[in-house]
């Protein structure tokens, strides 16, 4: 299938992956996760919702936890470069008639909310109210010490447009998966604006449903000092798949569930990809290098179970990738 050329001259202008909003159950035992196991610091909190970031941003948020009768995804967002980007963003919206709405969001400047073609909730905003970074606050480091959110993953029934319109807003791919022949359909793909691996990836599967949210973290020892932390805090059941190194990305990953099954993603060591000429690296699907770069293939959960996008019906794929699964 053809890979998206990029688009310098995007309609408006995506710096990155800013946050995620997230309706939890329970908040108490939401951010007692995020807060005392991963290691994320709360900003702000009431009854109804609370706002976490990691140590070395200066957004006042990363992660929104909002109370509510049953988990979902509300929207996963990103920052755009300046106002009127967001009122190109706008103009974008409706030319194309996408659903779009300008909300008031605590703690942000404008805020557009909008439905991508496929159903996914986005939000877009320029600013948000500073905070001081907490990098050398040695002192509040918890967990495996989190420093910024790094991506998203989402389920995707319609890889190939999925992946040809965030092409036409500019995000550019530096990975993906193909099947194997002259007819082979990629079954997923890593595209970014910010100049590392991803803001933004596509998993083939039922959607669209939230895959999984990633913070970065500094080095390999801090995701294994969390495996210990949760073998020693109660959640060693919530440990997914992991630790362990991608092919794709080069990252040194763990996967792991919140108490609403919520998928997040500990990562680190992946590369830039700052350069306008790089090139897109393909993986076979049949390789399984390119789900862990030692061998081990992935649970079957981690390719059947993710978040729904609150209000949005889930889809079937349009095909079903052959991959290799542990069972």
């Amino acid at each position: 299938m053809p890979v998206p050329h990029h688009v310098f001259d995007p309609p408006f202008n995506i710096v990155r992956c800013s946050h995620v909003m997230l309706d939890v159950a329970d908040l108490g035992a939401s951010r007692a996760f995020y807060e005392g196991a991963i290691g994320l610091h709360v900003e702000d909190a009431d009854d109804n919702v609370v706002y976490l970031r990691g140590c070395e941003e200066h957004q006042h948020h990363s992660l929104v936890l909002r109370k509510a009768a049953s988990p979902g995804c509300a929207r996963i967002a990103f920052k755009v470069a300046s106002e009127d980007d967001l009122d190109k963003a706008a103009a974008f919206c409706a030319e194309n008639k996408l659903p779009h709405t300008f909300v008031e969001q605590p703690f942000q400047g404008r805020t557009l909310v909008l439905t991508d073609p496929f159903g996914v909730r986005i939000g877009l905003y320029a600013t948000m109210d500073r905070r001081p970074s907490l990098l050398r606050r040695y002192d509040l480091y918890k967990g495996c010490h989190p420093q910024r959110l790094d991506h998203f993953n989402i389920f995707a029934p319609e890889v190939q447009d999925t992946v040809d319109f965030y092409a036409r807003l500019g995000f550019r791919l530096t990975e993906y998966a193909e099947e194997d022949g002259e007819d082979g359909r990629i079954a997923a793909a890593w595209m970014h604006r910010k100049g590392n691996v991803h803001d933004l990836a596509f998993t083939n599967g039922s959607g669209p449903r939230l895959h999984h949210f990633a913070y970065w973290v500094p080095s390999p020892l801090n995701i294994l000092h969390l495996c210990d932390v949760m073998a020693t805090t109660g959640y060693l059941p919530s440990l997914e798949r992991g630790p362990g190194r991608h092919g794709i990305s080069n990252a040194f990953f763990l996967y792991v569930r919140d108490p609403d099954g919520h998928r997040l993603e500990i990562y680190t060591s992946d590369y830039q990809t700052m350069d306008p000429d790089h090139a897109p690296l393909r993986w076979s699907l049949r390789d399984p290098r390119r789900q862990t770069l030692w061998g081990a293939p992935a649970p079957r959960s981690w390719f059947e179970e993710g978040t729904p996008f609150a209000g949005q019906a889930v889809r079937e794929p349009q095909f079903i990738a052959d991959v290799i699964v542990a069972d």
